[in-house]
């Protein structure tokens, strides 16, 4: 397999535990550059924990673990930060900087991720709020944007370092169902572009509106609906 067809993740036989306790066993998928998926489950299925194992906030008990040619059984810890920044984060809460603007909310993340071009870092930013029609929201301070605009405040962050991979974690959980549609739609745009998004919801109605693949949490065990 040529390093361009290959999975940017991979895992065969995980196990993952929280607590001592199994919560999946014998995990086994692969996802591939600008795949959109869906992961599904009741509370306490093992949703979260799934996703925090693909960024290596959760241990590989057991088995083959690969994200973005790391190998995360093993991986060591000055490596985490390289994965994470090829990694987008999209949250229910936005998470944004209260403190500061929006421009300065994304060029706090591009500082802390290594750049240090002003010009560079002003010319991505412009970029990421394009893409999320959010062009002349830059100096708006988050407590001044809508639910919706925060999150695609939040989406353009996770873009800025040009991910292969987003993991949104209930990122329509605090939005009116129209804004959540728009931010959906959004998210299909990005993978549509090349950029791999896996989406943790409880809302299965957008698994008929907004059709993808979807890896469902049932059981301590991951099954491949589609």
């Amino acid at each position: 397999m040529s390093t361009a067809n290959a999975p940017i993740i991979s895992y065969s036989g995980v196990e993952l535990r929280r607590k001592e306790l199994t919560v999946l066993r014998d995990v086994s998928f692969e996802f591939k550059k600008g795949e959109f998926a869906y992961l599904i489950g009741k509370v306490g299925s093992g949703k979260s924990t799934l996703l925090k194992s693909i960024y290596a906030d959760v241990p590989i008990e057991s088995g083959d673990a690969r994200v973005l040619g790391y190998q995360l059984a093993s991986i060591r810890r000055k490596e985490v930060p390289f994965l994470r920044r090829n990694i987008g984060f999209v949250f229910q809460d936005y998470q944004l900087l209260a403190d500061r603007n929006v421009y300065s909310n994304l060029d706090f993340v591009l500082a802390a991720t290594g750049w240090t071009s002003k010009a560079e870092k002003a010319d991505r930013i412009d970029e990421v709020l394009a893409a999320v029609g959010m062009a002349k929201k830059a100096y708006k301070m988050p407590h001044e944007l809508s639910g919706g605009e925060q999150q695609r405040i939040a989406i353009a962050r996770a873009l800025l370092n040009k991910p292969a991979l987003i993991l949104a974690d209930e990122p329509t959980g605090n939005l009116d169902p129209e804004t959540g549609d728009t931010i959906m739609e959004g998210l299909i745009d990005i993978a549509a572009g090349g950029t791999a998004v896996l989406i943790a919801t409880h809302n299965w109605a957008y698994l008929d509106r907004f059709p993808g693949r979807v890896l469902k949490c049932e059981g301590k065990r991951l099954i491949l609906n589609s």
